[in-house]
């Protein structure tokens, strides 16, 4: 079964959430982690909700170094994060925000957790869980999330861009 949002909302209230995601890849950035980050909210009943009065679920950045954890993935952690919020694994009425289109096993438990909005900002054509594998559409999964893409997309490829070129050059 297909959830889909029931309101549309501006690329503006995208681009303002993709800005904290964009924070959290900072983070990750900074501690030599690959730059990715996460934000989930929970999806307000009408456009006209004031993004301060927006509720931050989940926030969070790759620390898959620092955790020594294959999974320790921005999404991972910010699921996680949310279901503690909610006191429910299903986060349906949420939205999630990342930088980078998430892995096949961050689209996997995005899909299980029955997120309806997935936004990110940089596709991955060649590990992307959708572009890819097509987790996030896939017609034998029980939960299809609608997917916007391309949010801020020069921004969180930029910042993608400068961790690697640090990186070689280091």
């Amino acid at each position: 079964m297909m959830n889909t949002p029931s309101t549309p909302l501006s690329p503006e209230f995208h681009a303002h959430f993709m800005r904290l995601a964009l924070r959290e890849a900072a983070k990750a950035a900074e501690a030599g982690e690959v730059p990715t980050g996460c934000v989930i909210i929970r999806r307000p009943e009408s456009d006209e909700v004031p993004i301060a009065a927006i509720r931050v679920l989940g926030r969070a950045h790759n620390q898959t170094e620092m955790l020594k954890d294959a999974t320790a993935h921005a999404e991972m952690i910010a699921l996680t994060q949310a279901a503690a919020a909610t006191g429910d694994w299903r986060l349906t009425d949420a939205i999630l925000y990342v930088t980078k289109e998430p892995c096949c096993m961050c689209a996997g438990a995005i899909v299980l957790a029955r997120v309806p909005l997935v936004v990110w900002g940089l596709s991955d054509p060649k590990r992307g869980g959708h572009s890819v594998f097509s987790i996030l559409n896939h017609p034998d999964l029980n939960h299809r999330p609608e997917i916007q893409s391309g949010i801020l997309e020069p921004e969180c490829r930029a910042i993608l861009q400068d961790f690697f070129k640090e990186r070689r050059s280091e």
